[in-house]
């Protein structure tokens, strides 16, 4: 069993409010990436597993051990196993796939199975996993769908991702259900990409002095 809340990291993602996911392509990007975050008190990344450099952007990012480096879009055992051996932390899932699951219980590692409807969440709390994913969540309702699920999980926290962007994560935020925000709108490679990282600063900025 988890015992969530209690766990570091999920206070980490609790304070921080925000958690962005970060999809690496080109891996000298990295360096500046871990500046805007430190610059900005966000010392908490998701690295997908939607690129072929996943593994080793994990793998650098935590060396340095400025950032504690999750691991995202993690669909398999294999996966899961891969990340925590190149320096994740944590493990965050589209979905709630049980060997997933069940690997990071018997690791004692923090897992954020995604989840849609209440038989999704009631999978997850008998795992005793008490903080899951919402996604997508602009697709599945959005805050009223959280709103509703709240009622009767009212002991379970949402980090809802997917359609979250810099109009509405504050309303989001409000919820007293919802834990963080998660997404690309955080920081992206493609920010990074521009202007020696002077947009994705200035994005950060902005979104963390709303917060």
């Amino acid at each position: 069993m988890l015992a969530n809340m209690n766990h570091e990291i999920y206070q980490m993602v609790s304070q921080t409010k925000l958690l962005p996911l970060y999809t690496a392509t080109d891996l000298s990007c990295l360096n500046l990436l871990e500046e805007i975050l430190i610059k900005h008190d966000v010392r908490l990344i998701e690295v997908t597993f939607r690129s072929e450099q996943a593994l080793e952007a994990m793998r650098i990012l935590a060396k340095s051990k400025e950032l504690v480096v999750g691991a995202g879009t993690v669909r398999t055992l294999q996966q899961a196993k891969d990340a925590v051996a190149n320096g994740a932390r944590f493990i965050v899932s589209p979905a709630l796939v049980p060997e997933v699951v069940e690997y990071c219980i018997e690791q004692g590692i923090p897992v954020f199975p995604g989840t849609a409807t209440p038989s999704d969440i009631q999978k997850a709390t008998e795992y005793g996993i008490n903080v899951v994913k919402f996604f997508p969540a602009d697709i599945y309702g959005g805050l009223k769908a959280i709103q509703a699920l709240h009622g009767p999980f009212y002991d379970v926290k949402f980090l809802p991702t997917g359609g979250i962007n810099a109009d509405n994560y504050q309303a989001y935020l409000a919820h007293p259900a919802v834990v963080s925000v998660g997404g690309s709108f955080i920081i992206s490679e493609k920010l990074i990409q521009q202007d020696q990282g002077m947009t994705a600063d200035r994005v950060l900025g902005e979104l963390v002095s709303r917060l």
